[in-house]
Order: structure tokens, then sequence, then C-alpha cells
């Protein structure tokens, strides 16, 4: 069933009416770019609830659907924008980051999220074939970090790990892909894939010019990530690990 779905989706035209190839002998696939949360952890629901309850004590209504929502942005970029578009006001980054630094802590208050699962098959398998291995987050908090080392340091090494700090235009924009791909060897987008599971992530990894495939481990409908730009779409990790030897037969695709 995942087989016959892979084969629609990558070689039926879309509604562009350009039928998109997943193999180039021009491009060896050199590098998998991962988001981290609702694609490596399985922690956006503690996200929406700590982003819930932090804004709140600053008087801005956000609910667990905005959270959804700005996922992969910055965390700051989304409180400046909450902040204007609810009070009329523009806040300095540093105001947002106190903010966010309240949000931060009632996360890491609660319990731990589970890796997701899926996630260390499909990495074991990128590994074994020689892919480096990226992750391109929104998050700037040291814990995560060095959760995401301790969890997959056989696979990711802090030099591949790109951070909100890393940029200063966070996802949609491309910045935090392209940042992802010069830190993976100063990479052409022809030879990434990117793992995405938010409409913002995805349209960051659109504009980058890499290959973007969406598993919709959240709320969301699925149409919501294909209208972002997504390339292909599986229900799971899960899945995706599952259907990995077909999409990496060593290649990208031509963009």
């Amino acid at each position: 069933m995942v087989r016959s779905l892979i084969y629609v989706l990558l070689f039926l035209d879309k509604p562009s009416g350009k039928a998109e190839r997943l193999l180039s002998k021009k491009n060896m696939l050199k590098a998998v770019l991962f988001d981290m949360d609702g694609v490596l952890y399985d922690s956006m629901g503690n996200h929406a609830v700590a982003w819930v309850q932090s804004m709140k004590k600053f008087g801005i209504n956000m609910t667990a659907d905005d959270a959804y929502a700005t996922e992969g942005a910055r965390g700051v970029d989304t409180i400046r924008y909450m902040v204007k578009q609810q009070q009329g006001r523009d806040i300095t980054e540093e105001e947002s980051q106190l903010m966010y630094d309240e949000k931060t802590r009632i996360f890491h208050s609660m319990p731990e999220a589970p890796i997701m699962p899926g996630i260390l098959s499909l990495m074991e398998q990128i590994h074994a074939a020689g892919i480096t291995i990226g992750v391109v987050t929104g998050s700037g908090q040291r814990p995560l970090i060095n959760r995401i080392l301790r969890d997959f340091g056989r696979f990711v090494s802090i030099d591949n790990i790109t951070t909100a700090y890393d940029v200063k235009k966070g996802k949609p924009n491309p910045d935090p892909y392209l940042m992802g791909l010069r830190k993976a060897g100063n990479l052409q987008p022809s030879e990434a894939m990117v793992v995405e599971n938010a409409p913002l992530g995805i349209r960051a990894g659109v504009a980058a010019g890499i290959y973007t495939i969406a598993v919709n481990t959240g709320p969301l409908d699925d149409q919501i990530l294909l209208n972002a730009g997504a390339n292909i779409l599986f229900p799971t990790m899960t899945a995706l690990s599952d259907a990995w030897p077909n999409l990496s037969e060593g290649q990208a695709p031509d963009r």
C-alpha cells in the first residue's frame, strides 16, 4: 500500500503539470535534514501546553492551534507576532526572549517527551548509507540540543545541528535550511532532503529549494501540509522508515 502511494505521488503530474522524479544521475543524496519537534520527538503536545500557559501570563491569548500553526518558527518571532496582533505594539527581541524564557521554563517542568516511533530505524538506514544527518530546529534551548546529542549522538554531531541562534530569519524563511546545507558540507539544495511535520518548516525547506518530505505527526489536515509545498507526505515516521529504501536509491530529485 505504501509503495503504491509513493509511486503515485512521485511519478504522476502535480497540479503545475510538471512531473517530478526522485532520482537524478547528477546529484547524489548527501544529507537528510530533520526538524526536531514532532519529527525527532513526540513533543508538540507539551509545547502547546507550555505556549498557552506562558502567554496567558503576559495577557496573550494563544491557543493550541496557534502553537501548531507557528511550529518551527523561532520562539521569539512567534511571540513578537502574537503581541503585535493582539496588543498592537512592537516589542524588542530582548523582551520577547524574556517571555520565551517563561515558556521554556514551563516546558521543561513537564515530563520528557518520548522519541518519535520510527525515527531511530530511519536514521540507522540513512547513516548506514553514508549520508549526513542534520537537525534544523527553531529552538535555541540548550537542554534540547543536549538531548539530541544524547539520543541521536551515533548519527548527529553538534556541528550538524542548526538552531535559532544560527540565523536571523527563522522558518518559513529558507535561512535555517540553507544553514543546514552549509553545515552539512556546503551542499547544493539538490543534494539533500528535508523531513518536516509543520507548514512553516515545509515552506522553509521548499524555499531553500530542497526536496521536502512531510510527515503528519500532529492534528493538522494532510492538505495543509501539501498546500505548504511538500513533495510527498507520510502519515507517520514509521511509514517513512519502511518506505525509505524506495525513496533513497542514492539520489535526490532535480528541482
